[in-house]
C-alpha cells in the first residue's frame, strides 16, 4: 500500500492525520484554517469524502461527521476516508449561512485563489480535495426555521449517484439537478460523484436526522466495500421525482396540522392560518398528494411565505394526484 497525498501532506497506511488548509485572516490577522481528518486504511479501497458545514448555520451535518469521527467509523479497513466537519468556518463563527462578504460558497465553485472569500474558500476545496476522492457526501440541513425530513439529494440521470443514493438509503431520495457553481456540479464535471444529504433545520440538533445521517453513511460505506457491517434502514426509500410547494395565500399565524415525513392527500387539511387578534381564521389545505419533505417551522408568514414542500413519488403520481 502506497501513502495517501492529498494538500501535499503524505498520509502513510493505517494512519489517522489532520490536514490543515489555510484559507485567509480575519480583519485582526488572526489566521482562518480549515481541519480535514484524513484515514488511509489498510488495504486498497475507494476514497470517501465526508463534508459539512458548507453553511456555518447547518449545525446537523457538522455533529454528523463529528460523530463519526468521534466514533472510529472514519477508520475503515478499506480505502480513506476524508473528513471535514467545518468547511466553512466564518459562517460558524457567525450562526451564518454565508461568509461574511455575504456571498454563499455553494455558489462560488470552482472558485479563485485571489478571489472573494466565499470563492477562496471553494478553491480550495477544487484543488486541494475534490481532486483526491472519488466519491462523496456533503451534509446539509434546511433554512432558517425549515426542517428537512432526513433525504438525499442527487442527480437521478447519473447511474453511479442512483447507486450511491440507494446505498445510503435515506428515507427519501429526491431528484436534484445541478446548481449552477455548487460543489456537486464542479465534483461532476471532474468526474467524481457526490450526492447531498439534507435533515432537520439550521442551528438546531435533530437527532433523528443526525442518526439517519450516521446509518446512512455507514450503509454507503459498506456498499463501496470500506467496511463489514452497516445498520438497515428502519424506513423504506422513496424516490421522489416532482415536489410541490404549499403557500400562504395571506399573512397571518401559521399552525400546522402534519409532521414532516407525512404523506398528505391533495385537498387535505394541513394547518390554518390565523390573525394575532382573533377577527380569522382559514383552513390551509394541500395543493397535491405527497410526503411532506419540508416544513416551515416559522408561525409568522407573509403571503406567498412556503408553508410545506411536498414530495412526490411513482405511487403520487399514478394516482393523479398532481399540483393544481
Amino acid at each position: 500500500m502506497k501513502d495517501f497525498i492529498i494538500a501535499d501532506q503524505h498520509v502513510r497506511p493505517g494512519e489517522f492525520k489532520e490536514v490543515v488548509i489555510n484559507i485567509a485572516r480575519l480583519p485582526s490577522r488572526t489566521q482562518i484554517d480549515t481541519p480535514v481528518y484524513v484515514y488511509h486504511g489498510t488495504e486498497p479501497g475507494p476514497v470517501l469524502a465526508l463534508t459539512a458545514g458548507m453553511h456555518g448555520d447547518e449545525i446537523n451535518g457538522m455533529e454528523i461527521v463529528r460523530r463519526i469521527i468521534d466514533s472510529g467509523h472514519n477508520r475503515v479497513q478499506r480505502g480513506t476516508t476524508v473528513c471535514m466537519p467545518i468547511i466553512n468556518v466564518y459562517g460558524f463563527l457567525n450562526y451564518s449561512r454565508e461568509v461574511p462578504d455575504g456571498k454563499d460558497v455553494n455558489r462560488s465553485f470552482p472558485g479563485r485563489k485571489t478571489g472573494s472569500l466565499a470563492a477562496r474558500v471553494a478553491y480550495h476545496l477544487t484543488h486541494d480535495i475534490i481532486p483526491y476522492i472519488d466519491y462523496g457526501i456533503d451534509f446539509h440541513t434546511g433554512g432558517a426555521m425549515r426542517t428537512n425530513y432526513p433525504q438525499v439529494r442527487c442527480m437521478m440521470q447519473d447511474e453511479k449517484n442512483v447507486e450511491l443514493a440507494a446505498a445510503f438509503c435515506a428515507p427519501f431520495t429526491i431528484d436534484s439537478p445541478f446548481r449552477p457553481n455548487s460543489l456537486r456540479q464542479t465534483a461532476a464535471k471532474r468526474g467524481k460523484n457526490i450526492i447531498v444529504y439534507e435533515g432537520g433545520e439550521s442551528l438546531r440538533m435533530d437527532a433523528h436526522a443526525i442518526e439517519e445521517g450516521i446509518n446512512g453513511t455507514l450503509r454507503l460505506m459498506k456498499h463501496l466495500k470500506m467496511i463489514e457491517w452497516a445498520p438497515a434502514a428502519k424506513e423504506e426509500n422513496r424516490v421522489v421525482w416532482n415536489s410541490s410547494w404549499a403557500r400562504a395565500r395571506t399573512a397571518g399565524l401559521f399552525q400546522p396540522t402534519i409532521r414532516c415525513g407525512d404523506l398528505v392527500h391533495k385537498n387535505q387539511l394541513i394547518g390554518t392560518l390565523t390573525d394575532p387578534f382573533g377577527e380569522y381564521k382559514e383552513q390551509v389545505k394541500s395543493p397535491s398528494m405527497g410526503y411532506v419533505v419540508g416544513l416551515n417551522n416559522n408561525p409568522v408568514v407573509n403571503a406567498g411565505d412556503a408553508l410545506m414542500h411536498i414530495g412526490m413519488d411513482n405511487l403520487c403520481r399514478i394516482d393523479g394526484s398532481g399540483e393544481d
